[in-house]
């Protein structure tokens, strides 16, 4: 038996198998105060092994350290902690966990017990981890400096709103400790605008604090911190954002103005209490990275044309829609720029007002203060304006006054947050504007998203082979580019980001139906008859011209269930999942088949037949479902399986869908918005058209009631959710069959 005489040889028997001779005279001979941080050092056995094995040969349980809270910290003083070398790892009514890396300490057991008053508990766990959970706990701060240590860039960052500077308030408790993070706010910001990020994420997690950067619309992580310095961290950004430090329970927004090595950055800061502490994100806006150019946001010659067309206008209501982080803001003050070469009075309501434009008076919206976009608006009319850009259309009342404006010989420019051009009319409509207003005003859509620019460096040729169903958008012999990753673009394979725009003219048709109040599917064919492209469609120009890869565009966009026969993608239907038929290629679908969000139709010629040639001989089915996920997956099943499949979400929706396709087979789940399904069912019953449709019903009760109350409304077959899917295939095949 070998012996030694470090302060932990109890843990020896544990560790004596394995190690070699040659080791064990090593430590006998070294004599280390320490056998377990020796043996880690020379890296003999990992720290997570020696845990394992010491725990397993004594019987101990090892300490849970991945999340010490500030319970832990409360519980155990820091000088009780650093002078036994031990963490409070958990605890409970009259006890405490300490975790220690030493258990046979009775001195410290008796200690901690007398101090606390509970009951002792010990912990088996790393003294190396101990040590650096230690400063983690108690000082954060000295963790941060260790940190930016490490870091070789110098930044210097100033707030440039005096108003806003927090001397004299302290963050850690700590004058000193202040200091690190403060440097540590300063790095991350610097660092992010240096990197081209549009957001900064603060997230605090169960046992750290996660950093992401929002560069070319992608998160990206890249810093982690101990969860300790969570607080002092969101206290200092708030701080400089003018926030409230001690409400943590709401959230909350503000702005800051700082200097990055002398050139002025604007931020917006939002907080949201979140169940590990609050989180925030931090918009950067860099007046440097601001593209105020037509010609510079990857917009294609035809595109340019397009909107000049609209921008030459002197009157009219003019949106630009899309979701949150498209580019919204960009394009309007591109348009802005480019508007303002005609010498006009513009005149913007803002909220906020992200990038300061010479020449153009900006209206900050302070509604605390009553200074609404609707109030605001009414007051800039007053001002004789030609052109009027309102931040974002959010009410009927601010809407009203718009189209108002609109129709009386001004320009207004304003945005929505809708899926794609047509959606907008529908959602002006759904605000309360009434539709002959709209039509009279309405000028133009811009429908928008970002995509991703190949980096040109290191873009490369792609060689993989295109998916079944996106052949059909890419002519065949054409070269494709994918990325690769270089260290110009931060090893992602891309750099910056270009415009997918759809341009929606409102035309004399589209005025028309736009008045008579018809669905955005409507609008978005006569728009599409008057050569409006769609997002998919400019989107894959930017494929086909090596701009941007494939796989980015179906990261950003929808792939279109259903196409034209003119080879022009139809309304992009949800996002699913790309799947390849198991044994064929994909069968070309009817060219009058349209999937647009909550309508799956469009507008017949009136010597179009109800009914639409089955000359191919499948099997016709409607899927009626409002869960978007299972009514995907199901359809790319049934299409899988050979079957002509068409859908709807709702009964009023399913209905329209009978009518127009004869369906062979309707697959109809009861539990539906609007309609539901017992009606659906006795509607079909009750027409002599549809007595004969064959119908099986999905259902989430499976019980005996709700079978019998099925079959007497008229169903054909009935099937319980969960179900399998190649039941469902062979109960549609027996039911076609029959009929």
């Amino acid at each position: 038996m070998h012996r030694t005489d470090a302060r932990d040889s109890w843990i020896f028997p544990a560790l004596q198998p394995h190690l070699t001779e040659e080791q064990l005279a090593q430590l006998i001979e070294r004599a280390p105060e320490s056998i377990w941080e020796a043996i880690v050092e020379r890296e003999w056995i990992d720290d997570k092994t020696i845990v394992a094995l010491v725990s397993t040969h004594f019987g101990m349980r090892a300490a849970p350290l991945d999340a010490l809270g500030a319970q832990a910290r409360e519980l155990l003083p820091e000088t009780l902690a650093r002078r036994y070398k031990v963490l409070c790892a958990e605890s409970g009514e009259g006890w405490i966990g300490i975790a220690t890396a030493n258990p046979n300490d009775l001195d410290c057991e008796r200690a901690l017990g007398f101090a606390t008053g509970r009951r002792v508990r010990m912990l088996l766990a790393s003294p190396i981890v101990i040590a650096a959970r230690t400063d983690e706990l108690y000082r954060p701060e000295n963790v941060v400096e260790r940190l930016l240590e490490n870091v070789s860039a110098k930044y210097e960052v100033e707030s440039i709103n005096e108003d806003l500077e927090a001397n004299g308030m302290e963050i850690t408790g700590d004058g000193e400790g202040e200091r690190p993070i403060m440097r540590l706010v300063d790095y991350i910001l610097a660092e992010g605008i240096a990197q081209r990020a549009s957001d900064v994420h603060i997230e605090t997690e169960e046992g750290e604090v996660a950093v992401k950067y929002r560069i070319d619309g992608v998160l990206r992580q890249v810093m982690t911190l101990p969860r300790a310095v969570g607080i002092p961290l969101v206290s200092r950004i708030k701080i400089i954002s003018g926030l409230d430090i001690a409400d943590r329970l709401r959230p909350q927004d503000g702005r800051a103005r700082v200097a990055v090595n002398g050139i002025p950055v604007d931020l917006r800061i939002s907080t949201l209490p979140a169940s590990h502490g609050e989180k925030v994100v931090v918009r950067i806006l860099d007046q440097r990275a601001m593209v105020l150019s037509l010609d510079k946001i990857g917009l294609r010659p035809d595109e340019q044309e397009r909107l000049r067309a609209l921008l030459d206008l002197r009157e009219g209501f003019v949106l630009v829609t899309g979701p949150t982080g498209s580019g919204k803001t960009t394009t309007l003050y591109s348009v802005l720029r480019r508007v303002q070469e005609r010498a006009v009075n513009i005149i913007t309501v803002e909220d906020p007002v992200e990038y300061r434009i010479p020449g153009i008076v900006q209206v900050q919206v302070h509604e605390k203060a009553g200074l609404t976009f609707a109030t605001a608006l009414r007051s800039i009319l007053r001002q004789d304006p030609d052109v009027v850009l309102v931040g974002e259309v959010r009410d009927r009342e601010t809407a009203g006054i718009a189209v108002q404006a609109a129709l009386t010989g001004h320009l207004v420019l304003s945005t929505l947050h809708t899926i794609d051009a047509a959606s907008s009319i529908t959602r002006l409509a759904d605000i309360g504007v009434d539709a002959y207003k709209i039509a009279a005003a309405l000028k133009g859509v811009i429908a928008q998203r970002l995509v991703r620019r190949l980096c040109p460096t290191c873009r490369r040729e792609s060689t993989s082979p295109i998916s079944g169903r996106l052949r059909h958008w890419i002519p065949g012999g054409s070269q494709l580019w994918e990325p690769v990753g270089c260290p110009d673009c931060s090893q992602t394979g891309y750099r910056g980001r270009i415009a997918v725009i759809e341009i929606l003219t409102v035309t004399h048709e589209v005025e028309r139906l736009i008045a008579a109040n018809q669905p955005a599917v409507k609008i978005t064919a006569a728009a599409r008859e008057a050569g409006m492209r769609s997002l998919w469609d400019a989107a894959i120009g930017h494929v086909l011209s090596g701009a941007t890869s494939l796989d980015e565009v179906i990261r950003v966009l929808d792939v279109p269930r259903d196409e034209g026969a003119n080879g022009s993608s139809r309304d992009a239907a949800p996002r699913v999942a790309i799947r390849e038929p198991v044994s064929r290629e994909p069968e070309p679908r009817a060219s009058t088949m349209v999937a647009v969000g909550g309508a799956a139709f469009e507008l017949l010629d009136a010597d179009t037949p109800a009914e639409e040639p089955k000359a191919d001989g499948r099997i016709s089915v409607l899927l009626v479902d409002d869960e978007d996920g299972l009514r995907k997956a199901l359809r790319d099943v049934l299409e899988d399986d050979g079957f002509r499949v068409f859908d709807a979400r709702d009964g009023a929706e399913a209905i329209e869908q009978i009518d127009r396709h004869a369906p062979d087979v309707v697959v109809l789940d009861l539990m539906l918005p609007q309609v539901d399904g017992f009606e659906v069912l006795r509607m079909l019953r009750a027409r002599e058209a549809t007595v004969s449709t064959r119908v099986i019903v999905l259902t989430a009760h499976g019980d005996e009631d709700s079978e019998v109350r099925v079959f007497r409304a008229g169903a054909d077959d009935f099937l319980a959710k969960p179900f399998r899917a190649r039941a469902l295939s062979a109960r549609i095949r027996a039911l076609a069959a029959r009929a």
